[in-house]
């Protein structure tokens, strides 16, 4: 993760720059606010910016948004005064760290902010295929397109592919196409220069530039527009881009990640998609199965999310319950990854006891999740026979042996050579156990008149 600190280096913000380092953070530091909208803009980069909140937070967050720069912000400062802290979060900063720092809680906030912390987690079959493929492709150069449902974690695949390939240690930018407007997306891609459109104030270096060196994901690429599609399709081909404004070419290194969610192919066909670039991006396609296709990561991903939104709350780790476990793994999961994600979180919340309970399990809606038909006959199975069990705990061997032949019997109407049939055992030894029950008065049910019997 890439951390912009922004203020005066005292002792103590310099200690929580040193604690943000050995938490894997890559730290760059400016001292005005000024100063990080310039190298932001400039195309340094960051993931995080961490702010002294004597500097005026609200100002700099006003300043990146009126570039459409968007960085998160942790305030931190000295004494830790709660009406400052509070100005701060008010101010649109996400979180507080007082100084001096405690290392825990620089982990924490580094990680709750970016939200770094998601791994690779594969149990399944074919989950584990699609990973070996990644695996072998990583290090070459190539273009990847990474298809699959919203939800499945195409975006998890591309850091997986980064982190993997030679260009681990650069930068990796991820852009969502279908979040930024159409006439905003070639700026963000490609930069511009001062004075190119009205509110260009300064050259603004685009995700082509920051991400040299590295990554660039283009995420849910079916959405951008086709003149758009043509100046990406001469940057992957000649390897360099125009700033909008721009007077020259500016050349870029980069390894392009792109990810969709719509069959391509056939938007090639209707003409909504230009088959040349989908060539271009597609050397190496990764389909993603949606998770009712990859049953054995279910359990994985409920526990590691569980263990995570536990340790995010200050709430003990708990296990799932057996039928918690059924129940999520009845669930389509339509959402896939990302609709588990928050059933777990909503379940880590709502559980009391020392396991996840199975109503903990709901719909966003906050209505119980349903479990599939077979689900619910396997439960009601597994209730009866547990009545069973318990209504059995306390007789002996002979009453509970005797209660069974009597009502084996009775259900055949009396019928002696059904009776046995069923049981399991000799006509001669039916008629012994029934000759000994009579003797010792117990009622043995006579044949009904009009069946069958073998005396």
């Amino acid at each position: 993760m890439r951390l912009l600190v922004v203020g005066r280096l005292s002792g103590q913000l310099s200690s929580a720059v040193k604690l943000a380092m050995s938490a894997g953070a890559k730290v760059a530091h400016v001292e005005t606010c000024e100063a990080a909208t310039y190298a932001l803009r400039a195309g340094q980069g960051a993931d995080l910016l961490m702010v002294d909140y004597d500097l005026d937070i609200a100002g700099l967050i006003a300043a990146n948004e009126a570039e459409r720069i968007r960085v998160p912000v942790v305030a931190c400062g000295v004494g830790a005064d709660p009406k400052r802290a509070a100005d701060a979060i008010r101010a649109g900063a996400k979180e507080f760290i007082p100084l001096p720092p405690d290392a825990e809680l620089i982990a924490a906030v580094l990680a709750a902010v970016s939200d770094d912390d998601r791994p690779m987690i594969a149990r399944d079959p074919a989950m584990q295929a699609v990973i070996a493929l990644a695996d072998q492709v990583s290090a070459s150069e190539a273009s990847i397109l990474i298809t699959g449902e919203s939800g499945v974690g195409k975006e998890v695949m591309a850091r997986h592919v980064h982190v993997k390939s030679r260009r681990a240690q650069r930068p990796f930018i991820s852009v969502n196409c279908a979040a930024i407007p159409e006439n905003l997306l070639e700026s963000e891609l490609f930069g511009h220069e001062k004075g190119a459109f009205t509110g260009a104030v300064a050259r603004r270096i685009g995700k082509f530039e920051e991400a040299s060196g590295g990554t660039l994901l283009l995420d849910e690429i079916s959405e951008m527009d086709g003149r758009l599609q043509a100046k990406l399709l001469r940057a992957l081909q000649e390897r360099e881009i125009d700033r909008v404004g721009g007077g020259k070419p500016v050349k870029v290194d980069i390894r392009v990640i792109a990810t969709s969610n719509r069959d391509l192919a056939q938007a090639a066909k209707d003409g909504t998609f230009r088959e040349d670039l989908l060539y271009r991006l597609n050397v190496v396609n990764l389909r993603l199965p949606p998770l009712r296709e990859r049953p054995g990561d279910i359990l994985a991903l409920a526990e590691h999310f569980g263990r995570k939104y536990a340790a995010a709350n200050g709430m003990p780790e708990r296990p799932l319950s057996s039928l918690a476990r059924q129940r999520l793994l009845s669930h389509r999961w339509p959402g896939n990854v990302r609709e588990l994600e928050n059933a777990m979180h909503r379940a880590v919340l709502l559980s009391s006891s020392a396991e996840i309970e199975e109503f903990a399990i709901r719909l966003p809606d906050g209505a119980p999740m349903p479990a599939s038909p077979a689900a619910e006959t396997a439960r009601a199975a597994s209730i009866a026979a547990e009545a069973v069990t318990r209504g059995l705990v306390g007789q002996t061997v002979a009453a509970v042996e005797q209660q069974l032949i009597i009502d084996t019997l009775s259900h055949c109407l009396g019928n002696r050579t059904h009776a046995a049939n069923i049981l399991g055992i000799s006509i001669r030894t039916l008629r012994n156990k029934l000759k000994e029950y009579s003797d010792a008065g117990i009622s043995v049910p006579p044949p009904q008149q009009g069946a069958a019997n073998a005396a």
